[in-house]
């Protein structure tokens, strides 16, 4: 049996990644502190260590207490607009939390680290879908952050053969199909629990920005991947990992309007998603589509939940299960 640590398992992607790792057979350790993850989103069978990752010494010991077959590292902040008004936190937190964690994984001996990167890095496409191989140039610190660990990560490579997978992820979505686990930010930013929660009369109504965009409903369009696909792309890449260090974006290679997701909503739910028009939003691309073709070749790699119904159907049945999240489960397990 494999065993792997997952930081930020407790977070949205990472607990989807604690899911497909434990329905192949492996064990799990989940480093968090808590600050935005929820305890409840971590099964019973799964140790977790509450710590930060600003505190070395303390994510010292949780490598060193245990021999892991590979570190799978998610813990960020993730918020752009945030990262603008506080780029010097985003840097100090995402940077150097990487390299805490990285350098823990040096000197216990672990060879092999999934750094879950951004679609941000390459700010403003050029072309669309957006190669593998385009140009680095984000226009924002959040991703400015995730490339600067990403560099980080080629140098521990160079100097210790830590071989990384910096996935550069496009519009995580959905939610476990089994009703495991779910989407639950506080402030919620996406667009597809955004919608939901207006619809269920627990946000305001979402805001469309930009309906003047080039593209087929003036809408933004933006590249949705079913979580659950996103989880199993982390495992897809381990292998790969025995040969060297890899990058690869991970999406659906479409993308869909925010007009498109909203309809799609109305469908699934029966029910009218209450909306507003409003303007664009300072630096927002009209498209932002992966093309992941070496990803799919090198991996084998297929996204499985990719009709946009299908992603917002587990969404949907998720928040219906958990209408304030994961305080309902909570309050069910008390």
């Amino acid at each position: 049996m494999a065993r792997y640590l997952v930081s930020g398992g407790a977070g949205y992607v990472g607990s989807h990644v604690v899911l497909a790792l434990l329905d192949r057979g492996d064990e799990v350790v989940v480093l968090d502190n808590l600050s935005t993850g929820h305890r409840a989103a971590v099964p019973a069978q799964v140790t977790l260590c509450e710590v930060d990752l600003a505190n070395p010494r303390a994510v010292d010991e949780v490598l060193a207490g245990w021999k892991f077959d590979a570190v799978f590292h998610m813990a960020a902040l993730s918020l752009v607009g945030e990262s603008m008004k506080e780029p010097l936190r985003y840097i100090r937190t995402n940077v150097g939390n990487s390299i805490n964690l990285a350098e823990a994984a040096i000197k216990a001996n672990v060879k092999r680290f999934v750094f879950s990167s951004t679609a941000a890095i390459f700010g403003v496409p050029r072309s669309t879908p957006i190669p593998e191989n385009a140009a680095a140039e984000p226009v924002n610190p959040y991703g400015e952050s995730k490339l600067m660990v990403e560099q980080a990560l080629a140098w521990a490579e160079s100097a210790h053969g830590l071989r990384s997978a910096c996935l550069r992820y496009f519009n995580a979505a959905g939610a476990d199909p089994k009703g495991r686990a779910g989407e639950d930010h506080t402030p919620e930013t996406h667009l597809i629990p955004r919608a939901i929660l207006a619809t269920l009369g627990r946000e305001t109504p979402v805001t469309v920005f930009g309906t003047d965009y080039d593209t087929p409903d003036g809408t933004a369009v933006r590249d949705y991947v079913h979580v659950t696909d996103l989880a199993a792309a982390h495992l897809a890449v381990l292998p790969r990992l025995e040969e060297g260090s890899v990058a690869y974006n991970i999406g659906n290679g479409r993308g869909y309007s925010v007009k498109e997701v909203i309809a799609s909503l109305e469908r699934v739910s029966g029910r009218h998603v209450p909306h507003t028009l409003g303007e664009r939003r300072e630096g927002d691309p009209p498209a932002l589509v992966a093309g992941s073709e070496r990803l799919r070749g090198e991996t084998g790699w297929v996204p499985r939940l990719d009709a946009l119904d299908d992603i917002v159907k587990t969404a949907w049945a998720w928040h219906l299960a958990n209408p304030d999240g994961y305080a309902t489960r909570q309050r069910q397990a008390a």
